[in-house]
């Protein structure tokens, strides 16, 4: 699987979000801004994310968004199954019965299915966002 865009401008604006929000919710114009991303675009992306529970949006003067839960609750694998759909490196194609498929499917593609799954399940946007702040403070720059 190859991480489109949307995955990729999804978890660099919810890091945003996340080092950015204090006390009042963030508006998407200002991430788009910082972030360098189509506002328009940012829209879809955060409806999607609303739609799966991961920010909630508030109306209204002073409005924006705000993560719908602690940051160190939200995984990268739970944003990009949001944005991507479920990550698999292989299709499941071909005959089922061939023992040489299944093999290679049993030993390669679910292994590496297993392997990507368990490090997008374990690291967070809180994660992403201490090693953000880490970099900036250390000067350098990190492309997401």
């Amino acid at each position: 699987m190859k991480v489109s865009t949307k995955g990729r401008y999804g978890l660099r604006a919810l890091v945003d979000l996340t080092v950015s929000t204090i006390d009042a919710p963030v508006p998407l114009a200002d991430i788009a801004g910082r972030q360098n991303i189509s506002l328009n675009y940012l829209e879809q992306v955060f409806g999607q994310l609303r739609r799966a529970g991961i920010v909630r949006s508030i109306k209204g003067s002073g409005g924006g968004y705000r993560l719908a839960k602690d940051a160190r609750q939200i995984t990268v694998k739970e944003v990009l199954e949001a944005l991507e759909g479920p990550f698999s490196i292989a299709e499941d194609s071909g005959n089922p019965a061939d023992p040489l498929q299944r093999a290679i499917r049993h030993l390669v593609w679910d292994e590496i299915d297993r392997q990507v799954n368990s490090l997008l399940e374990e690291k967070t946007l809180d994660d992403l966002a201490k090693e953000y702040e880490k970099s900036r403070q250390d000067g350098m720059m990190y492309y997401i």
